[in-house]
Formats: structure tokens, sequence, C-alpha cells
């Protein structure tokens, strides 16, 4: 119950929610990547700014109430399960505006663009979650 309530409270659900997306978005990125050049291909897509901005909404609609559950609303992409855990969905990617010889509508610069920025959101959100328990873990050592 304690340690709930402390993993509950401020950014930190959105913190592990974004940590889950990106783990989804890595292995579908690289699932991408490797088929880039198979014959009739659609790359998966999973939309980066929507989960933001339902995070946000999630943010918003909890407050800073830690008794209130933190979902991530319904999205055929993304949604909350009942346990609590984000449940992700890649899709086929609509083809911007190319579909090649082959069938595939794989861009494999626009690839390597999402995984670098995919890389940075799950840097960001490591980097905030480390230093958040480690601020706790010095608190219960009396280290503060």
């Amino acid at each position: 119950m304690i340690l709930e309530n402390l993993t509950n409270r401020g950014a930190t659900p959105a913190l592990i929610n974004t940590l889950a997306f990106s783990e989804a978005r890595q292995r579908m990125l690289a699932a991408n990547v490797a088929n880039w050049q198979t014959p009739g291909y659609k790359a998966k897509q999973l939309d980066a700014d929507a989960f933001r901005k339902e995070l946000r909404r999630a943010l918003t609609k909890k407050g800073g109430d830690p008794n209130k559950p933190f979902v991530v609303g319904g999205s055929r992409q993304f949604r909350s399960r009942a346990d609590g855990r984000l449940e992700v969905t890649p899709e086929t990617e609509p083809s911007r505006n190319v579909l090649f010889h082959d069938g595939t509508n794989a861009s494999i610069e626009h690839m390597m663009s999402d995984l670098a920025q995919n890389g940075m959101m799950y840097e960001m959100a490591t980097t905030i979650l480390r230093g958040y328990f480690s601020g706790m873990r010095k608190a219960i050592r009396g280290q503060l």
C-alpha cells in the first residue's frame, strides 16, 4: 500500500506508461527496419503525438489525487488494461503519398528519424524516473 502510494503520485504513472509505450514502439520500429526491403511489407505505426496528448489528458483528469487511477484512454493503438498496465497495438502505417514499386510503404529515412525520436523519449523518461527513485532511496536511508 505504501509503495503503491509512492509510485502513483505526480508524473510517475505517466513516466511508467511512457516507458511501456516507448518499449513497444521500439520493438515495432525494429521490425519495420528489419522488413523494409521485404516486397509487399506494410510498415506499422504507433502515433507518439496521440499518445502524448492522451498522457496530458490522463494527467489532467487524475489531478494530484494518488487515490484516482491513472487511465490512458481508449485508442485503437493504446489503452490501459484493467490491471493498470498499458496495452499497445500497432496499426499499418498509411503511406505518405508514396507506395514503392515493390508494394511497400516503408521509408528507411522516416524509420531512422522515428527511432531517434523514440530513443530520446525513452531516455528522458528513464532519466526522470531514475532521479525520482534515487531521491526516494536517499530519503529512506536518511541521507537527505
